[in-house]
């Protein structure tokens, strides 16, 4: 089945929820990211770990420009962290790699906060 990017991003955010109910705040970004890619394959999903994005600007290609935490079917992008408070960079950031590569939609999770509904924002590529 192939799903758009909205409703991978609700699978994504259910199963992110999930995940900071029972485990919790205060642990690595890896030991979140390993998880909830494990628990997106297991919902038949294609997940790239740590997947190294190509830049070329003007006469420049670098091959490992940035590396996304999670991309899911090729068409979401989830930035993760484990952070007591974001930045307004973060989603900025974010942005930056919906537009390189030219993606609707991003998922930026803080799984540091008190609630997972304040962890959570969704970045939209105009």
């Amino acid at each position: 089945m192939t799903h758009n990017a909205e409703q991978l991003s609700q699978i994504v955010v259910d199963a992110g929820y999930r995940l900071h109910v029972d485990l919790g705040p205060g642990l690595l970004e890896s030991v979140y990211e390993t998880i909830l890619a494990q628990m997106l394959v297991r919902k038949g999903l294609k997940v790239d770990r740590q997947k190294p994005i190509r830049i070329s600007y003007q006469d420049f290609d670098i091959e490992e420009g940035f590396r996304a935490d999670l991309v899911v079917e090729d068409r979401l992008i989830i930035e993760i962290k484990s952070l007591e408070r974001m930045s307004s960079v973060h989603a900025k950031q974010l942005l930056t790699y919906l537009r390189l590569m030219n993606l609707p939609l991003g998922l930026l999770i803080n799984f540091g906060a008190p609630t997972f509904k304040e962890g959570v924002k969704r970045i939209a590529n105009n």
